[in-house]
């Protein structure tokens, strides 16, 4: 009965996050129209539509990598069903709450909300308190939910083995295996992100009811909120790769992959570097002590050579010269490497003091964060939702439809993302909801990208019909 609950509330969540998904991506393109004046919104409403759109986007990636997590964890571990409800019912109250706050109070500070911008109310008086009860309530049951997942790790593993340490040696007599490895990883850095937006919550909450008695540091506010933010975006990708772990062998056709000491010291140190690499966030900032700085950039190199040097090499080494069987799933998977790669690339480059100087602010920004997520972990989950559709409803998706709509995907996601990075090397600001006659080349730009993005939103379409249909009936069937 707990499994075919399991089933039911992951084919749920699958729903959820592919409706949110289409209305998210709609923001976007309306904002790229926008800057290319093809229509016209009021500053209000764009970076309303801005602030929605992306806080919503990292909200259900985030929960999509949860769920797949969640769902693959059972065939470790007996795994509770009541966090995994618990942060269901948060995050559809928690983005409640939030689109209240943007659509009706007119609430527009951005997704990163950076202090002290929520206080600086040009909006309903009563916006920015919901706002804040929003994230809340989101950050509450995610706590939930992941701290359910890890004390149903360690009843299973003990803490040396969870973090797989006995394979620093030869011949461990205990393995673990790479899924529980990655997924332990990634919970403890989604919880001391979680825990940094507590303190975050806490201290807003503070100076907005204090009447002006009580300020907040604006350095320690923004550092708080990049360890949060930037953590929680990265984390939710090492969710995918969990992900990619447990299923791309097997759907393969090819042995499971073990841990190995290599794979094992790559993610025990991809722990340290990926909770220390938000410091690139803040090089702009004169005041940050530049020790910090430093460590910024040499964790956002070093955060990216084990985890991304280990799967990459796993991913060419399990294909290369070999025959396997090529399904949408790991077709999915095996292009998601590549978008993650090219945004990790991306990123080290902005990463670099030297460059983030000329591209801070840039549209090369969204470019690199788009890559990973648009290309990278949206594939990782789209292969999860289409592979528990596949094994879990009783018709199964016709595979040859849905790959012919691969090449769309592809299509408008590079062309969307291309777009990007011209208008960053171009120097073309971020941001803004009208160019300045300065940019002549950004209108251009926003208009090709709303094309492209179009082109991707019809192949998201496609994947949104077939996978939904088939959870919708996991969802009422009698059994699964």
């Amino acid at each position: 009965m707990e499994t075919i609950k399991a089933k039911k509330i992951t084919a749920l969540w699958i729903v959820v996050v592919l409706v949110l998904f289409v209305v998210s991506i709609v923001l976007g393109i309306l904002m790229r129209l926008n800057q290319a004046e093809i229509i016209h919104h009021s500053p209000v409403t764009f970076y309303g539509n801005m602030t929605t759109h992306g806080l919503t986007m990292i909200g259900i990636w985030f929960v999509a990598g949860m769920a797949g997590v969640n769902f693959l964890m059972q065939r470790y571990v007996t795994v509770s069903l009541w966090p995994n409800i618990a942060g269901l019912i948060f995050t559809v109250v928690g983005l409640t709450l939030l689109w209240v706050s943007t659509f009706i109070g007119n609430f527009h500070a951005g997704w990163t909300f950076l202090y002290p911008l929520p206080f600086k109310v040009m909006w309903a008086s009563w916006a920015t308190p919901m706002f804040l009860c929003s994230l809340t309530v989101m950050g509450v049951g995610w706590l939930i939910w992941s701290l359910g997942m890890v004390m149903q790790l360690l009843k299973r593993y003990s803490i040396s083995q969870v973090f797989a340490w006995q394979h620093f040696r030869k011949n461990p007599k205990v393995e673990t295996p790479p899924f529980v490895l990655i997924s332990m990883i990634t919970l403890v850095g989604i919880i001391a992100s979680l825990l940094a937006a507590v303190v975050l919550l806490v201290l807003y909450f503070m100076e907005l009811f204090s009447s002006g008695s009580f300020v907040n540091d604006a350095l320690l506010m923004k550092n708080l909120t990049y360890f949060f933010g930037h953590t929680i975006a990265n984390e939710m990708l090492y969710l995918g790769l969990a992900v990619l772990y447990e299923l791309f062998s097997e759907v393969s056709g090819r042995p499971k992959w073990k841990t190995t000491w290599y794979i094992a010291v790559a993610w025990n140190l991809s722990l340290i570097f990926i909770l220390t690499a938000f410091f690139h966030h803040l090089y702009m900032d004169f005041v940050q002590p530049e020790g910090l700085q430093i460590v910024g950039q040499l964790a956002s190199y070093l955060a990216s050579l084990p985890a991304a040097g280990v799967t990459v090499f796993s991913v060419i080494i399990a294909v290369y010269r070999t025959r396997i069987k090529w399904s949408l799933t790991n077709l999915l998977f095996f292009i998601g490497v590549a978008g993650w790669v090219i945004g990790g690339l991306g990123a080290l480059i902005d990463a670099t003091i030297s460059n983030n100087f000329v591209l801070h602010n840039t549209l090369w920004v969204p470019a690199h964060f788009h890559t990973y997520n648009a290309m990278g972990n949206v594939l990782f989950s789209l292969a999860f939702f289409h592979w528990f559709a596949m094994q879990f409803a009783s018709n199964n998706i016709r595979e040859r439809f849905t790959k012919a709509k691969l090449g769309l995907l592809i299509l408008g996601g590079a062309g969307f993302l291309a777009v990007f990075y011209i208008g960053g090397a171009e120097s073309i600001p971020r941001r803004y909801s009208n160019y300045p006659a300065e940019f002549p080349f950004a209108q251009m730009l926003a208009y090709a990208g709303a094309i492209f993005a179009t082109i991707y939103l019809t192949a998201i379409l496609f994947f949104f019909l077939n996978i939904s249909k088939r959870c919708i009936k996991i969802i009422f069937s009698s059994s699964s």
